[in-house]
């Protein structure tokens, strides 16, 4: 199969910004040749804030919305060329995730919605889009997420010891690399989301940087106990997640018996939520003498959540996806471009063992640049 370039476009549940990312596909040889971050305005991030906790809203808000992020994702592509330089004539097709405002995998009427008009997309950049990558995998009775451990399956091959890739962004998910084993991927908890909504509240800041804010708290046991308590922990996969449960209103909710703990405790413990929920996970596949766990996403940022990882899997070792020469910052965005190569070239891309899918399939919707 000769080279092609693919742009993977990813805004993900912390909706701090678009991930743009250009890459080269030639068989299984995936190289980042260039990626960019392109600004979420405050406005469009409010509004798709309160669809995401389940405020009310209406179909005129749903549709401005997904215009809006159409012309969005758009002109983080067109940027993405302009700085590298890249025609936009010799690129073979976006990827796109489009921006999920709700996930309901289960019950009688499972659903996923992800805004961001692709016809725009196309018409704006001249490139053809594929996008709603996730509703055929639900067609097919799977959870439609996580996606990427297929990707992450293609780069990073299982080893004699177990290979675990972790996405820390809003949610945490796993992509779990064993010998000889079928691969499994499934959203851990939460991740950034809950940390990121608590110390902007307090302070304004949209995240915490170098975990400032946790790190002048201390970790208060009965709280944490109260949050390791959610339902979703326990079930088993495949099962993912994402802000329509772990949001602000529910925190405050599990807040109400904590009237004396100051917001720095309960940043630190929420710190603490996020790397236990994770390495109860990570350790239940060590296999082999030199397991490795492999993060990317932002979380990669915050050193105590990476000190706790570290500490909580002693036998494991814990290392940015950087050092081992893919970018942790825009896995995400590599891994949809791929899924828009597998598309047009009309292979399998989703793995029923990770999704709950009843067969493979090549996901997502062909929008035509003619």
């Amino acid at each position: 199969m000769k080279s092609e370039l693919y742009i993977g476009v990813m805004s993900g549940t912390s909706m701090d910004g678009v991930d743009t990312a250009l890459v080269s596909i030639e068989g299984t040889r995936i190289t980042l040749l260039a990626h960019d971050e392109f600004p979420m305005p405050e406005d469009i991030k409010a509004r798709l804030l309160e669809v995401c906790i389940g405020q009310k809203t209406d179909l005129i808000a749903i549709g401005e919305l997904d215009h809006q992020l159409g012309h969005l994702f758009a002109d983080a592509v067109l940027q993405l060329l302009e700085k590298s330089g890249t025609p936009a004539s010799s690129v073979t097709a976006i990827g796109n995730h489009g921006q999920t405002v709700f996930h309901q995998p289960t019950g009688e009427s499972p659903f996923t919605m992800q805004l961001g008009d692709a016809n725009i997309i196309t018409a704006k950049t001249e490139i053809q889009t594929v996008a709603d990558f996730r509703r055929k995998d639900m067609a097919l009775g799977g959870q439609g997420a996580p996606l990427v451990p297929a990707f992450h399956h293609t780069i990073f091959h299982p080893q004699e010891s177990s290979v675990v890739v972790l996405n820390i962004g809003g949610i945490s998910n796993i992509s779990v690399l064993r010998p000889n084993q079928p691969t499994l991927g499934y959203d851990t908890g939460p991740g950034n989301m809950l940390m990121d909504a608590w110390v902007d509240k307090h302070t304004g800041e949209k995240f915490d940087r170098d975990a400032q804010f946790a790190l002048q708290g201390k970790l208060n046991q009965a709280l944490l106990e109260q949050l390791l308590n959610e339902s979703y922990l326990s079930q088993m996969p495949p099962k993912s997640t994402g802000r329509e449960l772990f949001n602000l209103p529910w925190l405050e909710q599990q807040l109400t018996e904590f009237n004396d703990i100051s917001a720095e405790d309960v940043q630190r413990t929420l710190c603490e939520y996020t790397a236990l929920t994770i390495a109860n996970e990570v350790e239940t596949y060590r296999l082999g003498n030199q397991p490795a766990l492999y993060v990317c996403g932002g979380g990669t940022r915050n050193p105590l959540l990476m000190k706790r990882l570290s500490e909580l899997l002693p036998s494991w070792e814990v290392e940015s996806t950087t050092s081992k020469g893919v970018d942790a910052d825009y896995m995400e965005a590599m891994a949809f471009a791929w899924l828009a190569q597998r598309h047009v070239h009309q292979l399998p891309s989703n793995l029923p063992e990770v999704t709950g899918a009843s067969r493979a399939a090549s996901l997502g919707v062909l929008y035509r640049a003619d």
